[in-house]
Parts: structure tokens; C-alpha cells; sequence
């Protein structure tokens, strides 16, 4: 596959941002790459384009398949694997929302909720129950939002999001 400069562009500052999300470079260029291709692509091609180590590609796009960002096929009667990603904008946002819900939000609720319940038989201050309270009343109310959201028609939850923006103009500030 041949990079145009701005293509090589995005592809990099994919990899800058993937560090800033926590993701290793090479495999946020990876998912770059395979986002922007507009055919599925090899291990061997992704290696060649990137100009990345073939085991670096291997373990990035297993790291890709864990998050469900990109997956695998083979046509019939062909030996390797060709890898494509999630092309679909709103689909890419929810599958990175809800995997990071899953490995983020949701074990440090459950670890709220431990860190409460002790607190109530540890002597921990009342202030610092309080606070850890308030803590995980808050970011339970985040969760059941976005569960409840996330239910909802595709049509309905970007119709929320363009209304949000347009109730923001109308709502006190500050």
C-alpha cells in the first residue's frame, strides 16, 4: 500500500494520540492504517507500510482483536489472515467507549463499593467515607447513564447528542 503525506499524517498522529490514550504507537498506527485502507490487509502488508517488525504487527493486532477494534478473515482457499477494522465512525466510538468502560469504570465501581463497605467497620473518618461515597454515587450515575443511552436506536442517540448541544446554548452558565 502506498502512503500519500497525508495519509502518513494521520497515521502518525494516530500513534501520538493512541500513547496519550494509553496504547502502545506502533499499535495505534496499526489501527490507522487498517481504518483508513479501504481493503483488508495482511499481516505482511501492514508490516511493509508501517515498516514495523512482523512480531510487532502480530502482537498489535492481537492487542486490536482484544479490544474488538479490528478483526480477522481469510478468503477461501488462502493461508493467512487478513485484518480490517471497524470503519464505521459511531461503531469505532462505541466499541473504544464500552471497552474502556469495561476495563476502567467498572472494576474501580466495584472496587468503590468494597473500599465503602469497609470503611463503615475500619474507624476510616467520616469525611473520607463521605467523600468515597460521593464518589461512587457519581460515577454509578455516570454508568447508568450511559448504560441507558447505550440501549437506545443509533437515530436517537445522535439525535441527543445534536439536541445536547443546542439545550447547552439555552441552559444558565456557570
Amino acid at each position: 500500500m502506498q502512503l500519500t503525506p497525508s495519509m502518513q499524517d494521520f497515521i502518525l498522529h494516530w500513534g501520538e494520540m493512541g500513547a496519550k490514550w494509553g496504547v502502545n504507537r506502533s499499535v495505534a498506527q496499526i489501527h490507522a492504517l487498517l481504518h483508513i485502507s479501504d481493503k483488508p490487509l495482511d499481516a505482511e502488508e501492514i508490516s511493509e507500510t508501517l515498516g514495523l517488525a512482523r512480531s510487532n504487527v502480530s502482537t498489535g493486532l492481537k492487542e486490536l482483536q482484544g479490544w474488538k477494534l479490528v478483526k480477522a478473515s481469510r478468503a477461501l482457499g488462502e493461508r493467512r489472515d487478513v485484518f480490517s477494522s471497524v470503519q464505521d465512525m459511531f461503531d469505532l466510538a462505541n466499541v473504544v467507549v464500552e471497552g474502556r468502560r469495561e476495563r476502567e469504570f467498572v472494576p474501580t465501581i466495584a472496587a468503590l463499593r468494597g473500599v465503602s463497605e469497609a470503611s463503615l467497620q475500619d474507624g476510616t473518618p467520616e469525611h473520607v467515607k463521605a467523600r468515597m461515597q460521593e464518589t461512587l454515587a457519581m460515577m454509578q450515575t455516570f454508568d447508568d447513564w450511559y448504560r441507558d443511552v447505550s440501549r437506545l436506536p443509533r437515530g436517537v442517540q445522535l439525535l441527543a447528542i445534536k439536541l445536547g448541544a443546542k439545550i447547552a446554548r439555552f441552559l444558565p452558565k456557570g
